[in-house]
């Protein structure tokens, strides 16, 4: 059966692949991809370094809110002396690092980067239970934030170009995200985790498979998480300002390529682009559905869809010059942990 689940999530990332690519030479059929081209030119290499560095602001406050969600409470005693420090700050930037890049970079649906930052830590130190419900404890964090996000921009959107058929879009797609994040949290504290803590520890003992009893605690791990309202505020303050600085990142593309626009419409294309990447998730990397989302936002504040194109273009070539090291990082941690456990990543 995992083999035949793992044929259609196969089939299934090859159908998505294939429609975005076709959605993308739609795209450059209809725009020119040779004006597109044209504004790429208007950047150069200096503005693409400042580009490239900026955004490495974003991940230093995603880092913030995911090390600071995911203290649960004192270390197990039960884990060795030697690995009785938890990962830090230090720690959880690499990680974002390599999360990013996975999601970025490999067919993965845009959440294996969470799978991989999850096993990084037990290697570091963390039982698998706390490494797990730290990382779904953030996920969820940035998820809420996201929607948080995109109101604002729905709601600048409105401010500045007037109501319109993608705003009544948005504005739906919100009560959907919102009913989504909220039943997640709901399912939360109604034991969901607990549910998954007892079967994989079931199914760990029929394949006598010692490593999962580590799974043991997960719900403990994941509701901990949230017991610190001022903790989960701080941590959720972090995301936002991360999503915020993706908006003037926006600015800043805009301004390499030649078109300069103000904070608000740059929070705008940002929010409603990366709610229209999610909702993308079934194609790899959103190729194509990220593109298409710029240039109906864009042409809502009169930027020209060459531009809006190239604006995508130019994050992820971003995307790409900071995730190949990132998914070298990732190889390269697998190994020195392997060799010494009680290393810092």
């Amino acid at each position: 059966m995992a083999t035949s689940q793992r044929s259609h999530l196969k089939l299934g990332a090859l159908i998505g692949g294939l429609v975005g690519l076709g959605l993308v030479a739609w795209l450059f059929a209809s725009y020119s991809f040779v004006r597109v081209l044209d504004v790429l030119a208007h950047a150069g290499t200096w503005g693409f370094v400042a580009i490239v560095a900026f955004h490495l602001s974003q991940m230093l406050f995603s880092a913030l809110g995911w090390e600071l969600i995911a203290r649960t409470g004192p270390v197990a005693a039960a884990r060795p002396a030697s690995l009785s420090s938890r990962p830090g700050l230090k720690d959880y930037l690499v990680l974002r690092w390599i999360r990013e890049a996975v999601n970025n970079l490999l067919p993965l649906a845009q959440i294996g980067g969470e799978f991989v930052v999850a096993r990084l830590l037990q290697r570091r130190g963390l039982r698998l239970a706390e490494a797990i419900g730290g990382t779904i404890a953030d996920l969820l964090l940035e998820m809420s934030t996201q929607i948080l996000f995109t109101v604002l921009g729905v709601a600048l959107l409105a401010h500045i170009a007037g109501r319109s058929e993608v705003s009544d879009l948005a504005t739906r797609a919100l009560w959907v995200a919102t009913a989504v994040v909220g039943g997640a949290f709901v399912a939360l504290w109604l034991g969901l985790a607990a549910l998954i803590e007892r079967a994989a520890l079931r199914m760990a003992r029929s394949l006598a498979w010692p490593a999962g009893a580590d799974v043991g605690g997960l719900h403990a791990a994941l509701v901990g998480c949230f017991r610190s309202l001022p903790r989960v505020a701080l941590a959720a303050l972090w995301h936002l300002i991360s999503w915020l600085l993706g908006g003037l990142e926006v600015c800043l593309i805009l301004h390499f390529l030649g078109t300069d626009i103000g904070p608000g419409s740059g929070l705008v294309i940002e929010s409603l682009g990366q709610a229209l990447k999610a909702v993308g998730f079934a194609v790899p990397g959103a190729i194509g559905v990220q593109e298409g989302g710029y240039v109906v936002v864009c042409g809502l504040l009169n930027i020209p869809p060459e531009t809006a194109i190239a604006v995508s273009l130019v994050k992820r070539a971003r995307e790409f010059v900071l995730g190949i090291p990132g998914l070298i990082l990732w190889h390269w941690t697998e190994a020195k942990v392997a060799a010494a456990p009680a290393a810092s990543l």
